[in-house]
C-alpha cells in the first residue's frame, strides 16, 4: 500500500505529489521540495538530496535512518528512498498522476466506440509517453529501460 501526500515547493509556486511505500517512511522524512524555479538557488548536497529533472527533494536522513530498522539492512540514501518507492513521486514526475489522466481522456472515449483500437492506442500512448519522459530526463522513466 502507498500513501499519497501533496507538498508545496519551497517558493510556494508548485505542488508535488509523493508516495510513501508501505507507510515505512513518514512524511517527515522530507524536509523540503524545490521546484525548478526555487532549486536554482539551492546548494545541492548529495548526502541528503535527490535531483530529478531540475526538481530537488531534500530528505531528513536522521528520520530515514531511524525508520530504517524496517528495511532489513539496506543502505539508506536519497537514491534508495526515491528509487525503491519509500518516498518518491506519485507517478513518473511530481504531477504525473494528474497530467496522465488528462492525456488519456480522448483515448478513453475510443474504448466505447472501438475497444480493439483503444487497446492498441493506449499501449502505443504508454510506450511513447515513457520514451518522451525519459528523453526529458525523468529518473523514473529510465527505470524500465
Amino acid at each position: 500500500m502507498c500513501i499519497d501526500h501533496k507538498m508545496m515547493c519551497k517558493c510556494g509556486t508548485l505542488t508535488a505529489s509523493l508516495n510513501f511505500r508501505d507507510e515505512i517512511m513518514p512524511v517527515e522524512v522530507v524536509n523540503r521540495i524545490f521546484c525548478p524555479q526555487c532549486a536554482a538557488d539551492v546548494s545541492f548536497n548529495a548526502e541528503n538530496m535527490l535531483r530529478d529533472n531540475d526538481w530537488i527533494i531534500e530528505y531528513d536522513m536522521d528520520v530515514a535512518r531511524f525508520m530504517a530498522h524496517k528495511l532489513s539492512g539496506a543502505e539508506i540514501t536519497p537514491e534508495y528512498l526515491f528509487d525503491q518507492g519509500y518516498c518518491t513521486w506519485r507517478g513518473v514526475y511530481p504531477t504525473d498522476h494528474i497530467d496522465s489522466v488528462k492525456e488519456r481522456e480522448e483515448l478513453v472515449k475510443l474504448a466505447k466506440i472501438n475497444p480493439r483500437k483503444y487497446l492498441d492506442e493506449i499501449k502505443k500512448w504508454g510506450i511513447d509517453r515513457m520514451e518522451r519522459l525519459a528523453q526529458e530526463g525523468w529518473r523514473k522513466a529510465h527505470a524500465g529501460q
